[in-house]
């Protein structure tokens, strides 16, 4: 795997300076060049689906295989389910902390709020909405109540990069055209993958996957009942690992491309 722009391993720490989707498909295809092969299997879950089809998309005569967790594509709709109206129905509770930061004339733009705070200039504000924004994924993102994993989300020094790179990047709608996606999914024609998505998954809404498997039929699709958002579940850990396994000693050929 490699460290995203400003995500903690690279500097400078949640930095939001030239960090937009193309740069990351750039780096992405830089670290080919740079290992010397000509395609790969990409990995990607959650935000990391989202990179993963962009840049798929973008390069499909570089990627040999895709496995995909927690399809997110970034459209409006999937934005609002998760920080205006939908999950927050499921979870008052947890809801009405992700709330308390912002003043309720604000909370119509939950997202707009929170980005006027993540990149103000006052650094106690600043922290205490990225704290806010971390944990509200945290403590949604499995089926059960995961207390070491909301530990781990409130970090402050992890919370800050977080919170600024996903508002950030779900600001600017990652720079994607609406629905663009689904839209260009004819551009994996060939690839052969794996889609794993829980039933239960909150930040992504499970119609996505549903949706992405009906556009690309070279891709099978595993739903993980009794199963929410993290890779870190029994039944979204196992279907990853049989699907890395599937892989293992290379993916099927494909027409005009090494193996």
């Amino acid at each position: 795997m490699f460290d995203q722009r400003g995500c903690g391993g690279s500097t400078p720490h949640a930095s939001l300076e030239n960090n937009t989707t193309w740069d990351l498909v750039a780096d992405i295809e830089l670290l080919r060049r740079k290992v010397g092969v000509e395609n790969w299997l990409v990995f990607g879950g959650s935000w990391g689906s989202t990179l993963a089809l962009t840049y798929a998309q973008t390069h499909p005569e570089r990627v040999s295989a895709l496995i995909l967790r927690g399809i997110y594509t970034v459209t409006k709709a999937e934005i609002d389910w998760y920080y205006q109206f939908g999950v927050s129905e499921m979870f008052p509770d947890k809801w009405e902390k992700f709330q308390a930061p912002i003043p309720e004339d604000e909370r119509h733009d939950m997202v707009a709020a929170y980005r006027k705070r993540l990149t103000g200039a006052d650094p106690v504000a600043q922290l205490e909405a990225a704290k806010a924004w971390t944990i509200w994924e945290g403590e949604t993102i499995t089926l059960l109540p995961d207390p070491e994993l909301v530990a781990d989300f409130s970090d402050g020094h992890y919370a800050l990069a977080f919170a600024r790179l996903e508002n950030h990047y779900f600001t600017h709608g990652c720079w994607l055209e609406e629905g663009q996606l689904l839209r260009d999914a004819h551009r994996l024609a060939g690839i052969p993958g794996a889609i794993i998505h829980g039933r239960y998954d909150m930040p992504c809404p499970m119609a996505t996957a549903w949706k992405l498997a009906k556009a690309w039929p070279d891709a099978a699709f595993h739903l993980i009942e009794g199963a929410g958002h993290s890779s870190g579940e029994a039944g979204i850990r196992d279907a990853l690992i049989r699907a890395t396994d599937r892989f293992a000693d290379g993916p099927p050929a494909r027409a005009g491309l090494a193996k």
